[in-house]
């Protein structure tokens, strides 16, 4: 039993634990189920706060309501009580004169924690607090556990995360927190069906690791013998859907799995959307990034301008755009393009102290440059374009520099919180990467790709010139809530397992 929650000593917490159960015991014998099927409940907080806003202190109405939530403060032996739901707080006033002796005998067994309801009418007292005077009340779940005490409560950041339950009861920003997560989520999926999105599904058992460099998951299935991976990116399965014409313009939000570490922007399990566009480019990716986090911002937030930590960030469109290899020549005075072997790329590096692998690639040593010197400063929101072709194996070739690709990783706060391309559609060129790519691998690369054969024929039936972007859900919550860690916008985050 998990158990680690409260400030009390376990001695402590132990006795309160077996007092609540005696009182299971003196409930039973009442007649009462402290675990009963349901409620009939007609309202919560909020709607009762906002009708009744303008109720002027010490008036009484006859208007009846129910109202049912957790109990959070007792005062007056339960003359007081806060009553909290999933919208807010609202206080219970109980008086003998109100209530029935049986229902009296009751209250007394109610504890902070508890799940009450309660059913009475409407008042203002006369200090100005909207009240329910009391007529029936009916426990709905007693808490056998008590929750942190009221002055300190829960501030130990690991506990928070492995019981997040405890942390959302005591929390009221925490609350807020994954409130607008869901609203964000919402919003994105509102945008893109303005847009002519259509919202997709595909799988997350798959035969291989595939649309990114990342090490996956393995599990095995027994019926069909054969080896799995989680995925580790939305991609190949929504352009094979773009191949098929199911249609033009096709998204996913769902769940990827990444076997790599954890930080305050990585969870093995995260959350992402990506979409492809047929007939586009990674210019209108970069138009439709913008546009679609600055709409998503405007309607949860009510503004396009946010606070991040100790930047005032501003995502109003149309965001700077730089290319990566132009952005270190005016850092460092180096310009990457005049190298062409990967050994000078190195050397190069290691004079402006930036560790770099023997093994490295041209592309893989501009990126490290770009990583430690230039993306640490990006705080305001910009689309950094054109990256090498190394590093880039489902980009398509720039039009204008065969080394490069066209494509672009939206930063802001120093952060990636989108990576998009004008989608390779070649099959002979994207074959010639993926063997790249699987070479990689051979020679040590753990998160190089394989070959996806089956992907290579999608393509060879042709597709169509597609833009496609894919952005990490979780980031952009981290961002438009001012939260410092991913594990405070993921409600039950990777943790290792306690000993």
């Amino acid at each position: 039993m998990a158990q680690e929650i409260t400030n009390e000593p376990n001695s402590a917490r132990e006795q309160i634990r077996q007092t609540r159960i005696q009182k299971l015991a003196d409930l039973a014998d009442k007649g009462v189920n402290p675990y009963p099927y349901s409620f009939d409940k007609n309202t919560d907080a909020a709607d009762l706060q906002e009708k009744y806003k303008d109720l002027e202190p010490g008036v009484e109405t006859e208007d009846e309501y129910s109202v049912a939530g957790r109990v959070m403060a007792i005062r007056n032996t339960g003359m007081f009580i806060d009553l909290m739901d999933s919208t807010g707080k609202i206080q219970i006033f109980s008086h003998k004169e109100n209530l029935p002796e049986d229902q009296m005998k009751i209250l007394k067994l109610v504890d902070i924690g508890d799940i009450v309801g309660f059913t009475g009418t409407i008042r203002r007292t006369p200090r100005g607090e909207l009240s329910i005077k009391t007529t029936a009340l009916k426990m709905l779940s007693k808490s056998l556990l008590p929750l942190p005490e009221k002055h300190h409560g829960l501030t130990d950041t690991e506990t928070r995360y492995r019981q997040r339950y405890v942390d959302l009861i005591v929390n009221e920003d925490v609350r807020k927190t994954f409130k607008a997560r869901s609203m964000i989520i919402q919003k994105i999926r509102e945008y893109l069906a303005k847009e002519g999105f259509m919202e997709v599904e595909t799988p997350t058992l798959q035969t291989m690791a595939s649309g990114a460099n990342a090490r996956p998951f393995t599990t095995h299935h027994n019926a069909l013998e054969m080896d799995l991976t989680l995925r580790i990116a939305l991609e190949l399965y929504l352009k094979r859907l773009i191949v098929g014409g199911v249609s033009e313009r096709v998204f996913e939000i769902g769940k990827c799995f990444r076997n790599e570490g954890i930080d305050t922007r990585h969870n093995p399990e995260f959350t992402m959307i990506e979409l492809y566009q047929a007939y586009a480019d990674y210019n209108d990716m970069m138009t439709l990034t913008e546009n679609m986090v600055a709409y998503v911002a405007q309607e949860v937030l009510g503004t396009m301008k946010i606070k991040y930590g100790e930047h005032e960030i501003d995502l109003t469109p149309p965001w700077d755009r730089k290319t990566m290899l132009g952005s270190i020549k005016e850092a460092t005075g180096i310009d990457f393009l005049e190298i062409y072997s990967p050994q000078q790329a190195i050397e190069t590096a290691r004079k402006l102290n930036v560790h770099v692998e023997d093994t490295m690639n041209w592309g893989q040593v501009v990126e490290a440059v770009f990583e430690e010197k230039i993306e640490p400063g990006l705080i305001q929101p910009c689309h950094i374009i054109d990256y090498p072709r190394e590093i880039s194996p489902l980009a398509k070739v720039h039009r204008d520099n065969e080394r490069l690709t066209e494509r672009f990783e939206t930063r802001v706060n120093g952060w990636e919180i989108a990576n998009a391309f004008s989608e390779l559609t070649d099959p002979i060129d994207q074959r010639m990467r993926f063997e790249a790519q699987a070479q990689a691998k051979a020679n040590g690369d753990e998160e190089a790709m394989d070959i996806d054969e089956d992907f290579i024929c999608a393509l060879e039936y042709g597709m169509p010139p597609t833009g496609g972007m894919g952005m990490g859900i979780d980031r952009l919550v981290m961002l438009l809530t001012d939260s410092p860690s991913i594990r405070d916008v993921i409600a039950f985050p990777t943790l290792k397992k306690r000993s």
